[in-house]
């Protein structure tokens, strides 16, 4: 009490101000996080492509449809079956609910012993289905230069054979490969146990990598120096991209910079040496470039990758890298997963060079776009006496109820 009287009443009961830095609540300054993940949700993005990976989503899951009721020793596939299978497919919707939605894939029918309702595929979908198998049966050389060129830009010429299997629709290769391509021509692959596929002749006409048709189309059209296009990448940033200050300063050093390219023997680069992490850089964008002009659509989920890094001695964050360099790569996060594109193979969300088997898997995605529209140009469904399959609409709508039954059931 005596201490209290020490001071003064007035200057008591005075507020003490302590500057900006002083404050009862305790303010935290933290500086923004600028991690990967930051940059993919502030990434500019490009609409077209993003409606194309949503719009492939749902093809996959008739393909994936398609996949398990083939592979079914019985001739019909019922609704009830069909609802447990949703987890695998990966549908998040109700069967029913999707089958409906798409009625130019889908053909409901009642079973003549049985009495349920099963599904089949419609006549057009059954025959893409076939025109798509035939032009990858038939592309059967194709197939062999691309196995040849991905095997020729490992650091040992072996490949895992899953790994392959993985990517074989991105990569036009059939199901079968290991009997269909590498069995067929022991002269140039092997299947080491116990589960490699390995090269063994060396072709020098192959080992070009797909950039250096654009450069030498560059150098020879545009009248651009050797300098300016030996180790340059074409660049094509999404529409409302905002350049940094300094980035296009950045952007031509990085274009004129050397790089070990895919198909050379990859040699010593010390790290601590003048562009030594640049250069190592830049030889992952230079693999992943071509990696992904050898494929079909140009397209490939960023999963897959991750599968190819030992193999293709890629040590560095792939994402990291596919984020810095917006005007080579997009990166979609569509789809519960991260698709990565080819920017400059596409325009207004189509390929710039189709080829066979992407134009049929264009016709599959223009019936996805289809959904319910133009129904009534399709050929009815043949009349039972049953009379809950009149109209083909009548019959879908108990598709719900038959699936809240079978999972009731388990």
């Amino acid at each position: 009490m005596v201490g209290l009287q020490r001071f003064p009443l007035t200057l008591m009961n005075q507020n003490i101000s302590y500057g900006k830095f002083f404050s009862y609540v305790q303010k935290r300054f933290m500086k923004a996080i600028n991690s990967a993940q930051t940059r993919l949700d502030n990434r500019t993005r490009d609409l077209q492509l993003d409606k194309l990976v949503k719009q492939m989503k749902k093809l996959k899951l008739v393909v994936r449809m398609h996949e398990l009721m083939s592979k079914r020793r019985a001739s019909h596939t019922s609704i009830q079956l069909l609802s447990r299978w949703s987890n695998i497919i990966g549908l998040n919707v109700r069967v029913g609910s999707f089958i409906k939605k798409h009625p130019h894939f889908f053909q409901v029918y009642m079973h003549p012993i049985k009495r349920n309702l099963c599904l089949r595929f419609s006549q057009k979908m059954s025959d893409l289905i076939a025109e798509e198998a035939s032009v990858i049966r038939k592309s059967g050389m194709v197939t062999v230069q691309v196995l040849k060129k991905l095997l020729m830009m490992s650091t040992n010429g072996s490949l895992h054979a899953h790994a392959l299997w993985l990517v074989r629709r991105e990569f036009g290769l059939p199901d079968d490969f290991r009997d269909s391509v590498v069995s067929k021509y022991p002269e140039i692959f092997r299947l080491v146990h116990p589960d490699k596929i390995e090269l063994l002749s060396w072709d020098n006409d192959l080992a070009v990598a797909e950039i250096e048709k654009w450069r030498e189309n560059e150098y020879r059209e545009k009248w651009l120096s050797e300098y300016e296009t030996r180790y340059a990448f074409p660049i094509s940033f999404p529409t409302g991209f905002i350049i940094p200050r300094g980035y296009r300063e950045k952007l031509k050093n990085w274009q004129r910079m050397s790089y070990l390219k895919p198909y050379e023997k990859r040699e010593a680069v010390h790290v601590r040496t003048r562009g030594g992490v640049d250069r190592l850089e830049k030889r992952v964008v230079g693999i992943l470039h071509e990696f992904l002009s050898l494929t079909v659509e140009k397209m490939v989920d960023v999963e897959r990758l991750s599968h190819f890094r030992r193999d293709f001695s890629m040590e560095e964050n792939l994402r990291e890298i596919l984020l810095q360099h917006p005007g080579v790569f997009y990166i979609s996060a569509k789809g519960n997963s991260l698709t990565v594109f080819l920017r400059e193979k596409y325009s207004k969300g189509c390929l710039v060079e189709p080829n066979p088997i992407y134009t049929v898997r264009r016709k599959m995605l223009n019936l996805v776009l289809l959904e319910r529209r133009f129904t009534s140009l399709m050929k009815p469904l043949e009349k039972t006496k049953d009379t809950r399959l009149a109209c083909f609409d009548v019959a879908t709508e108990s598709l719900d109820c038959l699936e809240e039954h079978a999972v009731s059931l388990n």
